[in-house]
């Protein structure tokens, strides 16, 4: 297969502000321009767009094209697991919302050690091993979001599945919250192929500082911005695939210009992109890659993603005062200062960050 996936988690919208009104005609056009370029990896999961990603799917790809025409990736959500019975009930409604009659990749989504701890309570491992030996699944893996010392534990655990979703891009790769690269090693350690999810950091490669994108366009001005990210992660021994989150048919047509023929990075292009991870690093106040997972559960509905933008774009700016943007956003979502500080948040943050003390900055920023 072509390296380059489409990733379902940022659909085009036709309201901005609500995630689950999804452009299904746009969509269409994105799939099939996907599809007629070659490419066959579609990535989806339970909880995208709150829900209708799987939906969506079954919509605009699904029920438009043969069972041979793609390959489908979702995955089990281990967070709404309590009890062994759960797997087969969230497996059964994932196969009704999609239509898809059998998945060719499905994954235990999101593990972190607290998550792996239900995991292995819920015995997800066991059941996704009986979907693939029953032809439900072709292949099984897991997505994973902690230490590389909890990876060589899941992985010393589980040599039975074919493969590992890893975040990996070229500003975590040496990053102390989410150490790609060390996380990486672990896979190949365990001659594991990886399926790349967050290549681009949920957009934070693509505006880059100024100093960085002149650093990327002297390399090769006819390169997009995003392609370096892109390119980064697809040029790594043992990435079978890399996820892209395209929201719109510019983005799709920018990532398959470039993955159509890919050209792995040379040596001193691998070594000017890590350079320019380091730049970036220096001026990201709170890398938030606007997975929305911290949303979901929030009990006072404050749309943390959007203040950690808006409060990333003031420290680079150097910006104070008023703003209208975080004004309109707090008439229809609990401000930053509304945090009771229950952790709901940081328990689902694939990123690690302390949320609760960040959305302190921003009050004291914005308010």
């Amino acid at each position: 297969m072509k390296k380059l996936g489409f990733g379902t988690m940022r659909l085009p919208l036709n309201d901005p502000k609500n995630v689950k009104d999804i452009d299904v005609a746009q969509t269409e056009k994105m799939f099939d321009l996907f599809l007629d370029s070659g490419f066959e990896y579609v990535d989806t999961a339970y909880p995208y767009h709150e829900g209708e990603s799987e939906r969506v799917v079954r919509k605009a790809l699904v029920e438009r094209y043969p069972r041979h025409a793609y390959k489908l990736a979702t995955k089990l959500p281990t967070f709404n697991l309590k009890e062994p019975e759960d797997c087969e009930r969230f497996f059964n409604e994932q196969l009704e919302k999609t239509g898809a009659g059998y998945f060719d990749y499905y994954l235990v989504h999101c593990l972190t050690t607290d998550l792996y701890e239900v995991a292995k309570k819920c015995r997800a491992f066991e059941f996704v091993s009986r979907m693939k030996e029953e032809g439900k699944v072709k292949e099984i893996g897991f997505s994973f979001h902690d230490t590389p010392e909890k990876l060589d534990e899941i992985l010393t655990d589980h040599p039975e599945v074919d493969f590992v979703q890893l975040q990996i891009n070229y500003l975590d790769w040496e990053a102390p919250n989410v150490q790609s690269r060390g996380c990486y090693e672990v896979a190949r350690k365990h001659g594991k192929e990886i399926v790349v999810m967050e290549p681009i950091k949920g957009g934070s490669l693509v505006n880059v500082p100024e100093n960085v994108k002149e650093l990327l366009n002297k390399m090769d001005p006819s390169m997009s911005i995003a392609s370096w990210a892109i390119r980064f992660a697809a040029s790594l021994d043992g990435v079978r695939m890399v996820l892209s989150g395209m929201s719109d048919l510019a983005q799709m047509e920018d990532n398959l210009s470039y993955m159509k023929d890919f050209r792995p990075l040379t040596d001193d292009e691998m070594k000017t992109v890590l350079h320019a991870g380091d730049m970036i690093r220096e001026t990201i106040a709170i890398p938030c890659t606007a997975c929305e997972y911290c949303v979901a559960g929030c009990p006072q509905h404050i749309c943390i993603p959007d203040y950690f933008k808006l409060y990333n774009e003031r420290q680079q700016t150097l910006s104070h005062g008023k703003s209208k943007e975080y004004d309109e956003l707090a008439k229809t979502h609990g401000k930053a200062s509304d945090c009771i500080g229950c952790g709901q948040c940081e328990s689902m943050c694939p990123q690690h960050l302390p949320i609760i003390e960040n959305l302190k900055k921003v009050a004291e920023s914005f308010e």
